[in-house]
């Protein structure tokens, strides 16, 4: 898979499909950073982009290529 490496993922929030890291990099307003962490799920929520923040369900749909939802 790209972008698989020991520090973590980036996913494309406009695809959901994970990138590169060079890609993630010098895309950072429309990538999330996923770190390795504890298995198991988030619920469905949407993260932020920009921040790699947690936002909320309605911000997420309303800008849907500068969020990722998560599962």
């Amino acid at each position: 898979m790209a972008g698989r490496m020991s520090g973590g993922n980036y996913r494309s929030a406009k695809s959901g499909q994970y990138v590169t890291e060079a890609h993630g990099k010098s895309h950072q307003r429309t990538t999330v950073r996923e770190t390795p962490g504890k298995s198991g799920s988030t619920g469905g929520s949407y993260r932020s982009a920009i921040s790699g923040r947690f936002v909320t369900a309605k911000y997420g749909k309303a800008n849907p290529k500068t969020t990722v939802r998560e599962k």
